[in-house]
């Protein structure tokens, strides 16, 4: 029920955005996050139901934006965004928290899955997602990943178990390493 109210609270955002972007919410940005690598483009997030449907019940839940990552598993920022460039989320964290801020809410998190699991109503192994970005293919139970299309920028992981099941897709490009 949660997953589905931030879903429905983020595809209103989504479709509701106009076109004037706000500032990029600011704040201290670890130094591991400065000297690391970073992603940008788009990913589409569907976590299915894990109960029977009916057949004129949508099959779970799905969430698109643009994005932008920076850091490592550690300490890092991902930023998303609509198609039309309005912030729609900001997830910051270090090795002893996390913060989610919407707009001009922020939320502080004890942990970095902790935080992922209240943005997107599931697990999400983000530590193998730096891997995986790197074109590493790091297994994870319960995952598998396809880095078939890497070398074009496309990544797809699915999650079979624990249910309900996931899938995550990522179309990026690497941004140049900042300076140490």
């Amino acid at each position: 029920m949660r997953y589905s109210v931030f879903a429905g609270l983020l595809s209103a955002i989504f479709f509701i955005a106009g076109c004037a972007s706000p500032p990029r919410a600011v704040g201290p940005i670890p130094l591991e996050v400065t000297t690391s690598a970073s992603w940008r483009g788009r990913l589409a997030l569907r976590v299915d139901s894990d109960t029977p449907q009916l057949p004129d019940q949508p099959r779970g839940q799905s969430f698109f934006a643009g994005f932008e990552l920076t850091g490592s598993a550690q300490a890092g920022e991902l930023a998303l965004f609509t198609p039309l460039g309005t912030t729609l989320a900001t997830l910051v964290w270090s090795p002893t928290s996390g913060q989610l801020r919407t707009g001009a809410e922020s939320r502080q998190f004890e942990s970095l899955g902790a935080m992922v699991r209240q943005a997107t109503g599931t697990e999400i192994p983000v530590a193998e997602l730096f891997s995986w970005l790197t074109g590493k293919n790091v297994a994870v139970p319960g995952w598998q990943v396809d880095l078939s299309h890497y070398s074009e920028g496309r990544v797809v992981a699915r999650r079979d178990n624990p249910l309900p099941t996931a899938e995550l897709k990522l179309v990026f490009e690497k941004q140049a390493m900042n300076p140490p």
